[in-house]
C-alpha cells in the first residue's frame, strides 16, 4: 500500500474538528476488503482519505454502512475536475474525482473515499440503494460535472434547467457571463423552454389514474408563501391526500462553488454570507476555519470567544424567524410581530458591533474585521436580561396553543435511523432523540469551555422540531452570557503572513509593506492541501471543503449545506397526509432556498 502526503501536515493539534484520528488499521474489515493498490492520502483535516477503484466502491460502502458502529451518515458526495490542477502529478487522480465522505455517529469519526475517473469513462454505480439521500447528490454531480451514475432511479437535471447545455463545474465552462455569447430568447427557443417546464408525471413514476379514480397534479410554488422561497413541489393528490410529491429546486441557484474558483480566498467571504442568508457570520465560520486549518493559522482566545458570541447571536436570530413563521404557517399570526421586534433589537447590536445587519461578512482569515466597540457588553447584557422572559411568553403563546398542537404533533414524523439514511442533521436529527451537536461532539473555537446543554426530542415530529429550537435559543443565551462574563483580552488579528489584511506593521518596513500589497491586491497564496471543516450551523451541519493547489484562489470549494439534504425527505414525510399537513412539515424543516441551491 503506497502512501503519499501533501505539502502541509497537521501541526499543533490543527487536525480539524475530528475527535479522534481514524486509521485504516482501525478498520480491519475494510482493509482486508480493499486491494493492495489502494492509496492513502494524508490531509490536513485528519480525515482518513482512501483512493479506491470504482469496482471496490459498492462493497466498501456496503461494509462501512453495515459494520459494527457503522458509518451511517452520508455527510457529502461531490465531484472534482482535476484536469487543470497544478499539483495533479502528486495525485492518483485521472480527469475527475468523486468524493464520498461518510460519518459514524457512534465512533464520532469520518472517512473519505475517493474514486478517480477518466473523462471518457466518467460513470460509476449509484449508491441510492444504501443511502436514499444520495439521489440528489448524484444528480448534482451529473448536473455539474457530467458524471453518470448507473442504475440511478432518475438521473435528471437538479439545479439547472432541463434544456441547459454543459456542466458548469467543469474547468472549461466559463466563470463569467462576459466569456459567453450574449443571451437571446427568440420565439422558437421560448417555446422549447416553456415545454420543458411542463411536469411529466411518468418521468417520476406517477400514474395519472388508477381503477378507482383520476389523480390531481398540483403545483405548490415556486411562488407561494408557504414554501419559504422560490421552491416548487409537484403534488400527486387523491382529493386532499398526498399520494406522492416531487420537490423541484434550482430556482435560486447562483453558482457559489463556481464563483469560489475565481475569487481570492479573502474575496469569497462575502459570498458565504449569502448561502444561508439568515445565518450571517455563521456562514463565515466553517469557511474561515477550513482555511485557518489549511494554513496553520492560530487565533487568540479573544477571537474565538467573539466568534462564538456572534455565531450564537445569529443562531437566535435565525431561530426567532423560524419560530414566528412556523406559528404563522399553522395559522397564528401574532407571534411573528413580537419576534420581529426582538430581532430588530438584536440586529441593532449586531450593527453596532460589525457595521452591518444580516450580512456583515465580519470574520476574517486569522481573526476579525475589527475589535468590539466600547459599550458592547452593556448592549448585549440588556438583550440577555430581557429576551428569556419574552421567550417564555412566546413559548406559552405558541407551543401550548391547542390548535398548533393538533396540527403538528405526529406530523412529519421519522425515527433516528430514517434521519441518518436521509442525511438529516441539526434539530431535525436531535428531535428523534439522538444527542448529536458538533459544538459538543467535535468542539471548535473554544466551545469545549462553555457550559450548555444539547436539547433533544423523542417523537421526531414537527412539534418536537419547533420545541427544540426554542430550547436552543435558551442555550444560546446561556453561551452569550458566558462570553460577556469571560471575554478574554488579546489581539483580534493573528500575527501570520496569510491573514487578511496582514499586520499593520506595513507602515514601518518595506518587507511587510510588500506582503501587505500582494495580499490585498492579489490575495494570499495558501499552501497546497485539502481541508474540510464542519460547524453546527443554524439549520444543521454546514461544512466547507477547500482544495488548494498553491495559488491565490481555491481550486475547488465544496459547500455542504444542511437544507439541501433536508428537502429530499419531503416525499417520505408527506406521503398519505393532507396538503395542510405538508405546510406544517415545510415550516418545521426550517430551510432557506439559498442554502439549498447555493
Amino acid at each position: 500500500m503506497s502512501i503519499f502526503t501533501q505539502e502541509v501536515s497537521a501541526k499543533n493539534g490543527q487536525s480539524g474538528n475530528i475527535k479522534q484520528m481514524l486509521t485504516l488499521e482501525m478498520l480491519p474489515e475494510l482493509k482486508s476488503l480493499l486491494s493492495d493498490s489502494v492509496e492513502q492520502q494524508k490531509c490536513i483535516d485528519g480525515i482518513l482519505t482512501l483512493w479506491i477503484d470504482k469496482i471496490e466502491l459498492i462493497p466498501a460502502l456496503k461494509l462501512l454502512k453495515t459494520m459494527p458502529q457503522p458509518f451511517d451518515l452520508l455527510l457529502d458526495l461531490y465531484g472534482v475536475d482535476e484536469r487543470l490542477r497544478l499539483d495533479r502529478d502528486k495525485l492518483p487522480a485521472q480527469d475527475f474525482t468523486l468524493v464520498y465522505q461518510l460519518c459514524s455517529i457512534s465512533r464520532n469519526q469520518d472517512i473519505r473515499l475517493k474514486v478517480a475517473l477518466a473523462n471518457d469513462q466518467a460513470d460509476i454505480p449509484s449508491i441510492t440503494a444504501f443511502w436514499p439521500s444520495a439521489n440528489w447528490y448524484e444528480r448534482e454531480a451529473w448536473d455539474m460535472f457530467g458524471i453518470v451514475f448507473n442504475d440511478h432511479p432518475n438521473l435528471y437535471r437538479l439545479l439547472l434547467p432541463p434544456t441547459f447545455k454543459g456542466h458548469p463545474l467543469r474547468k472549461e465552462f466559463p466563470c463569467r457571463a462576459t466569456e459567453t455569447e450574449a443571451f437571446s430568447l427568440d420565439d422558437e427557443r421560448l417555446a422549447i423552454e416553456q415545454e420543458a417546464l411542463k411536469f411529466d408525471p411518468k418521468r417520476w413514476g406517477m400514474e395519472q389514474s388508477n381503477k378507482d379514480n383520476d389523480y390531481l397534479f398540483l403545483n405548490l410554488g415556486p411562488n407561494h408563501p408557504s414554501v419559504h422561497g422560490v421552491f416548487r413541489i409537484a403534488l400527486q393528490l387523491d382529493g386532499e391526500h398526498i399520494i406522492n410529491s416531487v420537490p423541484d429546486i434550482g430556482y435560486h441557484h447562483r453558482g457559489a462553488e463556481k464563483i469560489a474558483e475565481r475569487q481570492t480566498w479573502h474575496g469569497f467571504i462575502p459570498y458565504t454570507d449569502r448561502i444561508d442568508y439568515l445565518g450571517g457570520v455563521m456562514n463565515n465560520f466553517p469557511y474561515i476555519l477550513a482555511i485557518e486549518q489549511l494554513a496553520n493559522i492560530q487565533v487568540s482566545a479573544r477571537v474565538k470567544c467573539i466568534r462564538v458570541m456572534l455565531a450564537e447571536c445569529f443562531r437566535i436570530l435565525s431561530h426567532m424567524l423560524f419560530f414566528g413563521t412556523f406559528a404563522q404557517d399553522v395559522g397564528q399570526l401574532s407571534p411573528i410581530f413580537y419576534l420581529f421586534i426582538d430581532r430588530e433589537k438584536l440586529f441593532g447590536i449586531i450593527e453596532a458591533i460589525t457595521g452591518a445587519r444580516m450580512h456583515p461578512s465580519w470574520f476574517r482569515i486569522g481573526g476579525l474585521a475589527q475589535d468590539l466597540p466600547k459599550g458592547w457588553d452593556t448592549m448585549m447584557q440588556e438583550f440577555v436580561d430581557e429576551f428569556p422572559k419574552k421567550l417564555d411568553e412566546y413559548e406559552v403563546m405558541v407551543m401550548q396553543n391547542s390548535i398548533l398542537k393538533r396540527r403538528s404533533i405526529g406530523i412529519g414524523q421519522y425515527n433516528t435511523q430514517e434521519a441518518l439514511d436521509w442525511n438529516i442533521t441539526g434539530a431535525g436529527l436531535r428531535a428523534t432523540g439522538l444527542e448529536w451537536d458538533l459544538r459538543k461532539a467535535r468542539p471548535y473555537s473554544g466551545y469545549e469551555n462553555y457550559d450548555f446543554e444539547v436539547p433533544t426530542g423523542h417523537k421526531g415530529d414537527a412539534y418536537d422540531r419547533c420545541q427544540l429550537r426554542v430550547e436552543e435559543m435558551r442555550q444560546s443565551v446561556k453561551i452569550i452570557q458566558q462570553c460577556i462574563n469571560n471575554m478574554p483580552e488579546g489581539e483580534v488579528k493573528a500575527d501570520h503572513p496569510l491573514t487578511t489584511p496582514p499586520s499593520q506593521r506595513s507602515k514601518h518596513d518595506i518587507e511587510t509593506l510588500i506582503q501587505h500589497f500582494l495580499n490585498v491586491s492579489w490575495g494570499p497564496v495558501m499552501p497546497k492541501g485539502e481541508s474540510c471543516f464542519a460547524v453546527e450551523a443554524t439549520k444543521g451541519v454546514n461544512a466547507y471543503t477547500i482544495i488548494s493547489d498553491g495559488s491565490n484562489t481555491s481550486y475547488r470549494t465544496r459547500i455542504r449545506t444542511p437544507s439541501f439534504a433536508h428537502l429530499q425527505m419531503i416525499p417520505k414525510m408527506a406521503k398519505g397526509l393532507m396538503v395542510a399537513d405538508l405546510i406544517v412539515i415545510l415550516a418545521s424543516i426550517d430551510f432557506v432556498m439559498a442554502d439549498v441551491d447555493r
